[in-house]
């Protein structure tokens, strides 16, 4: 459309707002918004290439029919106190009058009418949803709408029903002109000022601007216009009305009306779907949310554990630290001048020594290893029983969230991955074998040890590997029997070799300890380290779709607001025309 009278400024109007409907219709495209919203915005599109579009629209028996009627002056349409008009009507230009069915709700009337030259007039079925099919049909014609012509009447002003059709017209940002019928049943003047008023109000308040309301008996103007009859035509005030289409709705009003239209349609959509995006970027801040908590617990945890873990090392330091002092009080105790010839008994002292000495040693070790495993095993289990709660819990909070009742893979992607990745959680939880773990654990640790250069043993316990590094280090009194007398034994050879042996020992469980202590922290960072890079595998499908949604919605959001605001700035260039 390029009417004659375009100035150079409302062509350059009309050229921008194509080119901002145009990436309108690209970001529909890709967002994806619905068939039925694409397929109206297209359509308004088209239009500005079109004849100014008029709908008549108000509950059945408000007298749209009858208005139309009486704008031609003869019975078009048929008319009635039931709901008579059951498809859409357009009115358009054509040398003789005909009625043609060009969809299966929609007749097209040609009629040879001047004021349909400029213009299609649209007949509407009734809003008050009698047959909830009629309702959608004038639903549907009213984004397509350069200009309202919402008809209510006086005997039922303003009723819930046309209050919820207005806010509809608002949601699209139409131009309304608001036609008050039947003004023919009062009979005091000053009740139509009264009704005038109060659909004033109620509308301006319902849509935020000042209509105009034009009052009518359209049953008098066809009767008046039938028959000739001046004073009933002016008595119906059908010229206010016709005054209105022909004079006020002039080629330049009609041009700045047929602008306004793809951009009223244009601002419904990106405030439509605006609100979609902000819906699922909120969804995704808070699964955002969670996935940082997540990391955060899982730092927190390897932090508590590796406390944790030191405070258990310091148990089985405990236990070596034991075994030193039983070992320094058994040589101080039995290397004296005076337990010579107990020196001489070796079976002896070995017994003894490993019945004061080692004793408990061994095992108390193991089972403080042991603890420490299946502790490792537990809080492992633990974690992940955590994890996988935080995917359960979103995946309830929004179980049966509709974004907008917008169809698209997104939910259905979003709900596929908290599924997918609480079933890997559970299938893992289900398969943890806590006894194998611990075997593996021990196991690993067992062979660590053993494969030190510390002593030439093979893949034996560790409580076993304590007691040979105590007995083949501490019997050696070859230094005893060697000594010829009891001055030498005395002062000499055995503080000597009590010395020697105590310092051994020393030497020996200082080697145990390091390679103890070493030996289990290796194999704790490792296992913490495993079972949280199990975790962060498991969980990385969703935190990547996340992650990677959000920044898709948010460039979509950028793009959204950006075409609002410019169909905001062309909206009020044109309104300025």
């Amino acid at each position: 459309m390029k009417p004659k009278i375009l100035s150079q400024a409302a062509d350059e109007v009309l050229r921008v707002e194509r080119h901002w409907l145009s990436r309108l219709q690209v970001a529909l495209a890709q967002f994806p918004a619905t068939d039925e919203d694409r397929a109206v915005l297209d359509r308004s599109i088209r239009q500005l290439d079109e004849l100014f579009l008029l709908v008549v629209v108000g509950e059945f028996n408000a007298g749209k029919s009858a208005l139309i009627n009486a704008l031609f002056g003869e019975p078009l349409l048929e008319m009635g106190v039931t709901p008579t008009t059951t498809r859409v009507h357009l009115l358009r230009h054509g040398k003789n009058f005909e009625r043609v069915a060009v969809e299966a709700d929609v007749d097209v009337f040609t009629v040879p009418a001047a004021m349909l030259e400029e213009i299609t007039i649209v007949d509407t079925p009734g809003t008050n949803a009698i047959y909830r099919e009629h309702e959608a049909m004038t639903r549907d014609f009213m984004p397509r709408s350069d200009l309202v012509l919402f008809v209510t009447s006086v005997d039922r002003p303003f009723t819930e029903s046309e209050r919820a059709f207005l806010e509809l017209i608002r949601e699209w940002g139409k131009k309304v002109v608001v036609v008050l019928n039947k003004v023919d049943i009062l009979e005091d003047p000053e009740e139509l000022v009264s009704i005038e008023r109060f659909v004033r109000e109620n509308v301006r308040g319902l849509l935020g601007f000042e209509p105009e309301v034009l009052p009518v008996s359209a049953r008098l103007a066809l009767r008046g216009k039938q028959t000739q009859d001046a004073e009933m035509l002016a008595k119906s005030r059908i010229e206010a009305l016709e005054a209105y289409i022909v004079d006020r709705l002039d080629e330049k009003e009609r041009v700045r009306l047929k602008l306004l239209n793809p951009l009223g349609v244009g601002l419904h959509l990106t405030g439509k779907y605006l609100d979609v995006v902000d819906g699922r970027m909120a969804l995704l801040k808070d699964d955002f949310d969670v996935m940082d908590n997540i990391t955060q617990q899982l730092a927190v945890y390897r932090g508590d554990m590796s406390r944790e873990f030191g405070l258990r090392l310091s148990d089985v330091d405990r236990q070596l630290q034991i075994f030193e002092n039983r070992g320094v009080a058994f040589f101080d105790e039995t290397m004296r001048l005076a337990h010579f010839f107990d020196l001489l008994d070796r079976p002896r002292l070995e017994a003894q020594f490993r019945e004061q000495v080692i004793s408990d040693i061994p095992e108390a070790i193991e089972d403080r290893v042991g603890e420490i495993t299946e502790w490792l095993v537990a809080r492992n289990q633990t974690q992940w029983q955590r994890v996988m709660e935080h995917i359960r819990r979103r995946k309830e909070v929004h179980a049966d969230q509709l974004l907008g009742e917008i169809p698209s893979a997104f939910e259905a992607n979003r709900k596929e991955l908290i599924e997918s990745v609480g079933l890997a959680a559970q299938e893992a939880l289900q398969t943890y074998d806590q006894e194998g773990e611990a075997y593996r654990i021990a196991l690993s640790l067992k062979n660590a040890v053993a494969n030190t250069a510390l002593v030439e043993v093979g893949a034996v316990g560790l409580g076993t590997l304590i007691a040979v590094i105590a007995s083949s280090t501490v019997l050696d009194v070859t230094g005893v029997l060697a000594a010829t007398t009891m001055a030498v034994l005395g002062l000499f050879v055995i503080p000597s070799r009590r010395r020697h042996l105590k310092d051994e020992l020393r030497r020996k469980i200082v080697e145990v300890r390091e390679t103890l202590m070493t030996t289990l922290t290796t194999q704790y960072e490792a296992e913490i380290s495993r079972s949280l890079t199990q975790i962060e595998t498991a969980i990385s499908p969703y935190s990547h779709f996340v992650r990677s949604q959000q920044q898709r919605w948010s460039e979509t959001r950028e793009e959204m607001a950006s075409i609002e605001k410019w169909l905001k700035r062309q909206e009020s260039e044109v309104r300025g025309l």
